[in-house]
């Protein structure tokens, strides 16, 4: 029972992070301040950031999609301006729109401004080892 409490609380604890991403201040705050010079999905690209396939949905990534730094996944390092992926869902016109970052870290139990990560088992449908994880939807309400 203690092992599926654990992965639950951390779950609702993310779902908290949209309502506080929108009021403004803690750690969504932090995040857009720190990472605004990714707005230009252009600079992503500049940092080594590649767009990845994501899981789809109808009408495409369910959560946006993922242009990730192969580099940051593997130092480890949890650093709030240099998230191991960025976000990004196309507007109206195409134009790539910063939506949110994640970051990753094989490293925990791992927290960000008290935030705990998400973690996930292997094996995993990414094919990767166990690693933890925290979305912060700064730019977009993420209901």
């Amino acid at each position: 029972m203690k092992a599926t409490k654990a992965p639950i609380a951390a779950l609702l604890i993310m779902a908290a992070l949209p309502a506080a991403a929108l009021g403004g201040g803690g750690l969504p705050e932090q995040v857009r301040e720190a990472n605004a010079r990714f707005r230009d999905v252009n600079q992503a690209v500049k940092e080594g950031y590649s767009p990845i396939p994501c899981t789809s949905g109808i009408d495409g990534g369910a959560m946006g999609i993922h242009y990730v730094s192969a580099d940051l996944i593997k130092d480890e390092a949890i650093d709030l301006s240099k998230p191991e992926a960025v976000m990004y869902e196309p507007d109206e016109h195409g134009k790539m729109k910063l939506v949110a970052v994640e970051y990753i870290t094989t490293k925990g139990p791992a927290n960000l401004g008290g935030q705990l990560f998400s973690f996930t088992n292997a094996p995993n449908r990414y094919g990767l080892p166990a690693f933890y994880e925290l979305h912060v939807w700064a730019w977009k309400n993420n209901p």
